[in-house]
């Protein structure tokens, strides 16, 4: 089968300029982040066996206006969800007749630094669990409540104000519980797997070019410890599965269902890759 010059033109031209977007180089930002009079660990030794030296918070990378509004709780839009999430966290729900304060009393106290730890690994699932199917274990199983549905507003609020509980807590999973070590290799590889029609893999991007321009994005490290995360591209709150899911839409690949075992073993992965830095849930990013 022959190809035309003229179908080839166009697929040149994407790859060219994809070569160019990557070319331009920009350091991090040498700032101290402060949330809430909390400062946040934006820089941390990185664990063993890290391929970077030193793990890097992504609000380093972003346009001084950016870090600007994540700095500032009152301007951060985030917020709103956070405070969602905290009507959720006291709103009957289901035939129990419970809220998640029924059980866990005061988040401030309950919560603070649970987002840091997560994930998890669940017995009963015999796999690795995070904040979001922990909340649907808890509706089922405890208050007799439907799970909910992937990314709804429900979900990422309640998940964000249970994040936002830990904010300032460096990121620390514990590999060692049940099969999470087992499920971080699963994520390692994934992590190093080339996909799609533009044959990229996670460490495409934020490891080879970190630091580097992609378009107007300034290619970061990708840390999970700023999730869920409000966007000002898309203007509003993006959890972290749905931004695995646009990642791997973006290298022209088919998706994996949200919360499935590839992304989860993803999870744990990135998670550990950002071991030391603060939860800064609601991160702001472009």
């Amino acid at each position: 089968m022959t190809v035309s010059k003229r179908f080839l033109a166009p697929v040149f031209a994407m790859v060219g300029g994809l070569v160019l977007a990557f070319s331009a180089n920009a350091d991090p930002v040498d700032e101290e982040l402060v949330i809430d009079d909390i400062p946040m660990v934006t820089r941390a030794a990185a664990p063993e066996g890290h391929p970077f030296d030193e793990v890097l918070s992504g609000w380093l990378f972003r346009e001084a206006e950016t870090r600007e509004t994540e700095a500032d709780s009152f301007a951060n839009p985030g917020m709103l969800a956070v405070e969602r999430g905290a009507d959720i966290w006291n709103t009957v729900e289901g035939s129990a007749g419970k809220s998640c304060a029924s059980c866990h009393d005061d988040a401030a106290t309950s919560m603070k630094n649970v987002g840091a730890q997560y994930p998890k690994w669940d017995a009963d699932a015999k796999r690795p669990i995070n904040i979001e199917l922990q909340i649907d274990k808890c509706r089922v199983e405890n208050m007799g409540a439907e799970p909910y549905k992937f990314d709804a507003e429900g979900q990422v609020a309640l998940t964000s104000y249970i994040k936002h509980q830990s904010l300032g807590t460096p990121v620390k999973m514990d590999l060692s519980d049940g099969e999470l070590q087992d499920w971080w290799e699963k994520g390692k590889e994934l992590y190093y797997t080339r996909t799609g029609q533009l044959n990229f893999a996670c460490a495409s991007c934020h490891e080879d070019s970190m630091g580097k321009y992609i378009r107007a994005d300034h290619l970061s490290q990708g840390q999970a410890n700023g999730f869920p995360t409000y966007r000002f591209n898309t203007g509003g709150m993006v959890s972290l599965h749905n931004r695995f899911r646009g990642c791997i839409r973006d290298t022209r690949a088919e998706m994996p269902k949200a919360f499935s075992d590839e992304l989860m073993a993803l999870e744990v992965y990135v998670t550990w890759r950002g071991t030391g830095l603060s939860v800064e849930t609601p991160a702001v990013r472009q």
